[in-house]
């Protein structure tokens, strides 16, 4: 994503504008971990003041994705093994009862929905669009949240993954890893049309764990 003005709205909050685009450009790798952040060149490069900048960098160092070090700088912050695995035990928490409550609620729309994502999802891989299929697989999870009828859980994992989705940006190209995804996300489905509380929780478990560890081997020599 690139620092382009004209994809500002200046009628919205700069700030909640530019911490998404700086926050998509530390998890996509377009900002590699120690790279220097410079407030005031991307206030320049976006023709905005410093303020609305800062204030991004602020909410996003909050999540542990910028260190700000005295004296010395403001950096995109490494990754690091113990964050991923707390990104992992919050996600699996969360998600594990978002899709059991879900399976209890799923309508033949909502069902109808998941199934139409997972076909472009299926779309997106095959025809190489990966940041879109990254965008669908979110979609996926975030819907499921949504059907549960607690869509703040999204926000929360939302936070927390940014972690693991920084590795998952290096995996999803590897060859397997896409199609892996898709029949893992079929799998979820599948209990939640037959509204089976256990099986959904543990087929999204399975899921959440396969991305993990995926991570943990793709990103094994960016990892502090």
């Amino acid at each position: 994503m690139e620092l382009d003005p004209s994809t500002l709205n200046r009628a919205l909050p700069l700030r909640d504008q530019i911490y998404q685009k700086i926050r998509t450009m530390i998890v996509s790798g377009s900002m590699q971990p120690g790279e220097t952040i410079n407030e005031i060149a991307i206030a320049a490069a976006l023709g905005v003041s410093r303020t609305p900048v800062r204030e991004a960098v602020k909410r996003i160092s909050d999540e542990g994705l910028v260190k700000v070090l005295a004296q010395t700088g403001t950096f995109v912050a490494p990754i690091r093994r113990d964050d991923l695995e707390e990104a992992y035990v919050i996600r699996r928490a969360l998600e594990m009862d978002s899709a059991r409550r879900a399976a209890g609620k799923l309508t033949q729309a909502a069902g109808e929905e998941l199934e139409d994502n997972i076909a472009a999802h299926r779309l997106a891989i095959s025809r190489g669009k990966f940041a879109n299929a990254i965008h669908l697989d979110d979609v996926f999870h975030r819907t499921i949240a949504e059907i549960c009828g607690f869509p703040r859980i999204w926000r929360a994992v939302d936070i927390s993954k940014a972690q693991m989705d920084r590795g998952r940006y290096l995996a999803i190209p590897k060859p397997g890893y896409g199609e892996q995804t898709i029949q893992q996300h079929q799998a979820i489905l599948d209990a939640l049309q037959r509204h089976d509380e256990d099986g959904a929780a543990e087929a999204m478990r399975d899921h959440l764990e396969t991305s993990f560890h995926n991570t943990l081997e793709v990103a094994a020599d960016l990892i502090d």
